[in-house]
């Protein structure tokens, strides 16, 4: 007798499969997603096996595999090679994830024209950007007003893979981008565009291009609410490299990371200021950072913080103010608060900071958001300056993480902090004590070992008025 088909539940958000019917994914926390999917047909005794074919070409021995056609080739924008490790190689595919407006098509777009002016110098293909969200019209408004226009950028408004991978053939290009790849389907593929069969479906033709033509494919993808990317989970294992686009719609930083990368580093961060007139890279992000208020304001003190390797100055803001209210109010905006609510109660009990009865709000200049522990002692002397009305001492850092009990611990890349900071000009800098010894001299930085909170506030912290 033979078996029956076993029947399977697969979830339309991440693809997560069970043989039994449940109301929420285990995997992504979906309610009412689960539907069931094609039987699997069980293996019966004695079926064929699946035959040997011959190889299309013959295994070599590693030493004498040519590494040429996997070489890094620059995009034309220097902070987006940095993430990427140095540049895209030939039949990657790279899957860029961001929020609605955070400015994807926009550097997309930018990338494109560069490399299709850099694809003309070296006599390759042309660029070919395919949107499937938007009009042609539309792109060509947006390249008109970012100055991405050149005559070997190639622009079609497709969402049929077919038409894409005929675009492709007839094409030849050097580079594709396919903004997005959520709203691209197939006709050989049964459901709407979006759902996770077209999704992995359509990926999987677009990587087998990308490795038999040999072509770098720029994938643009949607995320969900929680800001992971929409799509079954299989599609950021297809690809070689994910990256994510952060940024605050309210304010000009964008922020580039490797979440996955095959070809290099996954600690790197690119910079962008997204204006009016286009996306522009950022060797140095520190003008958006750091405020033009003059040093002897209290309130402010400065910290270098590290996005990935990456060192970047951050400016913690802190005001202390009397309230009449029966609950004082703890207002943060990128920095961690509980960070900033433990760093309230070391200051009060340890160095008699009372905030009991006023409002505190801390907060970090030009959008920047850190949560690492090193900013804990600038986020101390801010609140404390703004407490005492005493101003931070004039071009002085404050590097390191607070313990409960007000001591200063170790911080890992401090050396590379403090080159940073001598880099922008400041001249003082306080650190933990706790490794302090095997820190390198910097020119022109003049560095203060500290153990504990208060030896910080008394080296870091003006000197009260006289009465």
């Amino acid at each position: 007798m033979a078996k029956k088909p076993t029947v399977q539940y697969e979830c339309s958000e991440c693809g997560w499969v069970t043989s039994k019917w449940v109301g929420q994914c285990r995997e992504c926390g979906s309610w009412g997603t689960l539907s069931e999917a094609a039987p699997i047909a069980p293996v019966s005794k004695g079926a064929p096996v699946a035959q040997a074919l011959a190889p299309r070409s013959q295994a070599a021995p590693i030493s004498q595999v040519s590494a040429d056609v996997a070489r890094y080739r620059s995009t034309g924008v220097s902070e987006l090679d940095r993430v990427l490790g140095g540049g895209i190689v030939p039949g990657a595919v790279v899957l860029l994830a961001g929020e609605p407006g955070v400015g994807k098509s926009t550097l997309l777009l930018d990338v494109a024209a560069k490399s299709a002016i850099d694809s003309r110098a070296n006599e390759g293909g042309p660029v070919l950007y395919i949107s499937a969200e938007e009009s042609a019209s539309q792109i060509r408004l947006r390249a008109e007003r970012i100055g991405a226009l050149h005559d070997d950028l190639l622009l079609a408004a497709e969402s049929n893979l077919e038409t894409i991978l005929g675009h492709v053939e007839s094409q030849k290009p050097s580079l594709l981008i396919v903004d997005s790849v959520q709203t691209i389907y197939s006709h050989d593929v049964e459901g709407s565009a979006g759902g996770v069969a077209q999704v992995r479906a359509v990926a999987a033709r677009l990587i087998h291009a990308a490795k038999e033509l040999n072509l770098p494919v720029i994938l643009v993808g949607h995320v969900t609410k929680d800001g992971g990317i929409a799509g079954p989970r299989v599609l950021e294992h297809l690809v070689d490299v994910v990256c994510q686009f952060e940024g605050d719609r309210h304010a000009r930083l964008r922020l580039l990371r490797a979440i996955k990368n095959r070809y290099g580093p996954t600690d790197e961060v690119g910079c962008f200021d997204l204006r009016d007139s286009g996306i522009i890279g950022l060797p140095d992000p520190s003008g958006l950072f750091l405020s033009q208020t003059g040093s002897d304001t209290p309130g402010t003190c400065i910290t270098v913080t590290l996005e990935g390797r990456r060192p970047m100055p951050t400016e913690v803001q802190a005001l202390v103010t009397h309230t009449n209210a029966g609950s004082p109010r703890r207002t943060t905006s990128g920095i961690d608060h509980s960070r900033v609510a433990m760093m309230l109660a070391v200051c009060q009990a340890r160095l008699g900071v009372d905030t009991s009865s006023s409002d505190v709000y801390v907060s970090t200049v030009g959008g920047a958001k850190t949560s690492e522990p090193a900013a804990d002692m600038a986020t101390a002397l801010a609140v404390m300056s703004a407490a005492w009305n005493r101003p931070v001492v004039k071009d002085m850092i404050a590097i390191g993480e607070v313990g409960l009990t007000g001591e200063i611990r170790a911080t890992a890349g401090v050396q590379r902090r403090l080159t940073e900071a001598a880099r922008l000009g400041f001249s003082k800098a306080i650190v933990p004590s706790t490794g302090s010894d095997d820190l390198k001299a910097v020119d022109g930085l003049t560095i203060y070992p500290v153990s504990d909170l208060a030896t910080a506030a008394r080296i870091g912290l003006t000197k009260p008025a006289k009465p």
